[in-house]
């Protein structure tokens, strides 16, 4: 055994163990182990991307899972792979270049994305060194990219089965634009902000009238589009104006008055402007009615011809406030009011986002959406928690298309061939020679590429070689478990579902395990503008990646937000110190033996065995099987929780301080073998039964421990495909069972009884401040026999824990004693010889009188209407708070004071 530190190093430890672990391979799976498949796949990260808390929460997640199953004997494989995040990598590249003074333009596409291709080469991996950090345990050797040619050509593939299915159309239709980005984003790639606005109201005039709608507008230049004013057919105030004509003010363009379900008669007027080519619902309004649809500005947000003479050429914004001026000018502008609204802005840019109609490629998701709800309702993939199926059908049951089609150059290019002499569009998964209609070989690429999901939604199947019938796609498909946050249920996940139900005809993976969202202490989302956002490398430099994985996953309960501060990590921390410091215990006791202790079969105790024995084995098997219990349910703090009451309190507070008795100098040599055999076979499981989610102190700890096993290799390591060892590592070792320990109901029932007879003589010393070195006297009154003998048996335990001389049973209470109630046992502890009972009487006097005078006030203020209308409600959640522990306080100090009579 090595000398160990007397503290816990976590970076010397983590960077030798992670080094370990790439060096020998040991993350490696393979598909023709012939042990039971387990997978779970990784959301592939942007190339661009850097390791955020909501990585950091979701990997330490999975990871505990993968390293779980590899340790129960499943052949664990959890796929790594990154994303190729067009629209993300293409701005970064561009401002590269954009700060040598070049444009993409000025490269031309082959160069520029060549460009990127080299970006992607000295920098895309950096998210996966970080994630390292963290102990992820991936297969690294089986990492794939969204781009790489086998990915690619899946792309094409099913572009090319949805396109001859007629389910991949190209159309106009409004999408999100940004005019910065010069593209169609998804919604995912919004970010809606509320904007202190303004509601314009403008009047349009009837034709051959005086008289004139009055619509309102949060969006003036859009006006320029408008080829319709619309009415709720409900709404009677307007039913002498049905099928008017109005005429569009500056553009002078004749438009109807049309009535439509959609309008809202609550929102402005009830008389609302139409203009298809800029609004998603007015074009679903304009589809419904037969309506022209006019564009009014270009890609780059600028009016376009459409538009007017007055206002062609002009930026958007600069449009709004000219339309404004020229309506006022024409007493055309009746009122503004102010107005709050969320409005999208490009998640990359954070360009304002302009719906646009344009001419873009769609897939139709109704048809693929329908096998996919079926699989949820029938249970065959399962939500943790269950409540967020409900979301998943929502979303599902009022899909709509989806625009598939970016204007960019880094992506998967859109696999179809214009024939530039008949027309004819020629959709294949390679280069076509020739014009399939016409024979001619003038063909041109569409110019632009795929969206990122596209690739994304194939990820349970593409990574393992599909359409190929590989070896590994065999095996590992469906996975097991997907580990996502609520924010992409519809945007990945459904999608997910329906790439496999219509490629793979069966399920991606048998459970979404859902996690919630980081956030700040405030509740507020973490984001760079804000400045409250947590590097997950910074705490893991400052706590460490044990402590770091502690407290994400015993914060993570039943998919809840979140709440985080960086001192949260403290505990994590001081829990991986316990860790240490219990181990550096038993090394302190073993170094002192002359022979030092072989653990073969330390858990068949005799029924003579020492009650704490008895008792820490049961607990033991308690805790194996809810920690297992736990992790099947998806409730990893749960299990992680458990691992810890039942190291920090049961093993180390209660065990460890019960077993010195036995390892005093004076003790026998083979006695305190035996009990340091038992306390090592304990330690040993523990690091076991945490290793899934803190590996790196528990290998550190687990391979000091190898010199007390036969072979140095603890329980049944796994062999390798050849029939030899693995590297030693804890990874491998078998994780605990239920039945590996001897549960004892009785020895539980007599500890149970220790304990609190011992806690209440604890909290008696602490309540009446008796110092911590003057032992104490006890007496135990009605007191059954099996209680009293259990005491008897162990009164050397009861006597040092509980810092007492003696202890009595059945005599009368004695005078200026303190007293307690434990499992109707009554318990008395004289206090004249512990504390000046004077001074005591004293002190406990002005307390009471100090609380009495805070309840009062809290009282007063609380029965105020004034104080509890205008004061903050925390402020009065904290002064209602005061009262109820001020009063809990009286009890116990009144009573204190009453033994003392």
């Amino acid at each position: 055994m090595t000398n160990i530190s007397k503290t816990y190093d976590p970076k010397a430890v983590e960077t030798k163990w992670y080094r370990y672990w790439e060096d020998n391979n040991l993350f490696q799976a393979s598909p023709n182990s012939g042990k039971k498949p387990y997978c779970i796949l990784m959301p592939p990260p942007n190339i661009t991307g850097e390791l955020h808390m909501g990585h950091a929460l979701q990997d330490t997640l999975q990871d505990m899972l993968i390293r779980l199953k590899r340790m129960q004997g499943f052949e664990s494989h959890w796929q790594p792979g990154k994303d190729h995040a067009g629209i993300a990598t293409q701005n970064v590249v561009e401002k590269t270049l954009a700060g040598k003074g070049i444009t993409r333009q000025d490269l031309g596409r082959d160069k520029f994305v060549e460009r990127v291709w080299d970006w992607k080469q000295r920098y895309g991996n950096r998210i996966f060194e970080q994630k390292k950090l963290l102990g992820d345990s991936a297969d690294w050797t089986r990492e794939r990219f969204t781009l790489d040619e086998g990915l690619s050509n899946a792309v094409a593939k099913v572009f090319v089965h949805l396109y001859e299915k007629g389910l991949i159309y190209r159309g106009k239709y409004i999408v999100n634009w940004c005019p910065r980005c010069r593209t169609a984003i998804s919604d995912e790639e919004v970010d809606h902000k509320d904007h202190d606005h303004h509601l314009w109201y403008f009047r349009y005039p009837i034709k051959d009238s005086d008289e004139f709608v009055t619509v309102a507008t949060t969006r003036p230049e859009t006006m320029l589009g408008d080829t319709a004013v619309a009415v709720n057919p409900s709404d009677e105030r307007f039913k002498d104006l049905w099928d008017k004509t109005i005429i569009l003010p500056l553009v002078e363009r004749e438009i109807p008055m049309i009535r439509d379900e959609f309008v809202d008669p609550e929102f402005g007027t009830g008389q609302v402007k139409v203009t298809p080519a800029h609004d998603q619902n007015d074009f679903e309004m304009g589809q419904r009615h037969n309506l022209p649809s006019v564009v009014v500005m270009d890609e780059d947000g600028v009016m376009n011809d459409n538009a007017g003479e007055l206002f062609k050429g002009m930026d958007r914004f600069k449009a709004r406030d000219a339309v404004v001026n020229a309506m006022r000018e024409r007493g055309l502008l009746e009122k503004i009011e102010d107005y709050k609204t969320s409005i999208g802005h490009c998640q990359r840019c954070k360009t304002m986002i302009e719906p646009y109609q344009s001419l873009q490629w769609f897939v139709k998701m109704k048809p693929l959406a329908e096998p996919a709800l079926k699989v949820v309702r029938e249970g065959k993939i399962r939500f943790y928690p269950a409540r967020w199926e409900k979301v998943y059908y929502s979303w599902m049951e009022n899909i709509r298309d989806w625009c598939i089609s970016r204007q960019l150059w880094w992506g998967h290019r859109i696999p179809v061939w214009y024939c530039q002499d008949c027309g004819e569009i020629n959709v294949k998964t390679e280069t076509p020679d020739q014009c399939k209609k016409c024979g001619s070989k003038n063909l041109k690429q569409d110019e632009d590429v795929l969206d990122t999901w596209f690739s994304s939604w194939l990820w349970p199947f593409s990574p393992f070689g599909w359409p190929e019938e590989t070896d590994a796609l065999k095996f590992w498909y469906p996975t097991d478990v997907m580990v996502t946050g609520y924010d992409i249920i519809f945007f990945w996940v459904a999608r997910m579902v329906m790439a496999a139900m219509e490629f793979m005809d069966e399920i991606p993976f048998k459970t979404v395990y859902i996690t919630g969202m980081i956030k700040d202490e405030l509740g507020r989302w973490m984001s760079k503008s804000l400045g409250n956002g947590i590097d997950p490398a910074e705490m893991v430099e400052q706590y460490g990646g044990d402590a770091v994985r502690y407290t994400l996953i015993t914060l993570a309960t039943e998919g809840q937000d979140i709440k985080l501060t960086p001192s949260r990590f403290e505990g994590g921390r001081n829990f991986a110190n316990k860790i240490w410091n219990s181990f550096r215990f038993l090394k302190s006791h073993i170094d002192r033996l002359n022979t030092k202790p072989v653990v073969s079969d330390p858990f068949n105790l005799s029924p003579d065995a020492p009650l704490s024995d008895r008792w820490i084995v049961s607990r033991l098997h308690a805790a194996t099987e809810k920690v297992i219990n736990n992790a099947d349910k998806y409730r990893l703090n749960d299990s992680m929780m458990t691992m810890y009451d039942f190291t920090w309190k049961e093993y180390c507070d209660w065990y460890l301080e019960m077993i010195k008795v036995r390892l005093t100098p004076d003790t026998p040599e083979d006695v305190k073998r035996e009990t340091l055999t038992l306390a090592v076979a304990i330690y040993e499981t523990i690091l076991r039964l945490l290793h899934p989610g803190m590996p790196f102190i528990t290998e550190e700890l687990w391979q000091e421990l190898r010199e007390y096993y036969p072979d140095n290799l603890p329980p049944q390591l796994e062999k390798d495909r050849a029939g030899q060892p693995f590297a030693t590592s804890i990874m491998w070792a078998p994780f605990p069972k239920p039945q590996d320990f001897q549960a004892d109901t009785d020895a539980e029932s007599e500890m149970d009884f220790l304990q609190r007879i011992i806690g209440a003589i604890r909290n008696i010393r602490s309540e009446m401040r008796v110092p911590p070195d003057r032992k104490a006297s006890v007496v135990l009154n009605e007191c059954i026999l099996k209680n009293r003998q259990t005491t008897e048996a162990n009164i050397i335990d009861v006597k040092r824990l509980a810092t007492l001389s003696d202890i009595s049973f059945d005599k009368e209470r004695p005078l200026q004693s303190a007293s307690a109630v434990v499992n109707e046992v009554e318990l008395f502890v004289p206090l004249a010889d512990l504390i000046d009972i004077d001074i005591e009487r004293e002190r406990l006097d002005k307390e009471i009188n100090r609380l009495q005078k805070l309840i009062k006030g809290a009282e007063n203020k609380l029965s105020n209407d004034k104080f509890i209308n205008k004061a903050p409600e925390n402020i009065v959640v904290h002064e209602r708070e005061k009262l109820e522990n001020c009063k809990e306080q009286l009890i116990v100090v009144t009573k204190n004071r009453k033994a003392l009579d």
